[in-house]
């Protein structure tokens, strides 16, 4: 288990490296009512990539039929694959933009990837909803600040 929770949050990790905007470009962007303080981001995402990887760990585990497995184990990677290409899109090309349509295909490969866990090992799924809630969240501000930039 600790293998799957700390790899998926090093990836974490990695992607924020990423993030050379965040010093002077993401200050400068209007932002909607709703955006958070800079200080809570580093907190939730250790939590939630913590909890990806104990779900990912629940669902290899099983050992189900190929087929199932195979199946959420590729949804899994799509979907970490979109999660760590944001930072870069968004803060490290500059593109809030590009952040937003990163991000939309991240949200339905999130959906994709619950699904599969779901047939496999129910919490799994459910240990992956607060990922999908701050996604959508976040998918809420990325769009706010296309809109406002």
């Amino acid at each position: 288990m600790a293998a799957c929770a700390l790899g998926v949050t090093a990836l974490g990790f990695v992607s924020s490296l990423f993030m050379g905007g965040l010093g002077d470009w993401y200050p400068s962007l209007d932002k909607p009512f709703f955006t958070p303080p800079n200080w809570l981001f580093g907190p939730v995402w250790t939590v939630l990539y913590l909890m990806m990887g104990v779900a990912l760990w629940l669902v290899v585990r099983e050992g189900l039929a190929p087929g199932k497995l195979k199946l959420a184990a590729i949804l899994f990677g799509v979907q970490l694959a979109l999660n760590l290409a944001w930072s870069p899109v968004f803060f490290g090309a500059r593109s809030a933009a590009g952040g937003l349509v990163v991000i939309l295909v991240l949200w339905a490969a999130i959906v994709a990837t619950v699904v599969a866990f779901a047939r496999v090992r129910p919490l799994a799924a459910w240990l992956l909803a607060p990922y999908l809630v701050w996604v959508s969240y976040a998918t809420a501000l990325n769009g706010a600040i296309v809109a406002l930039n």
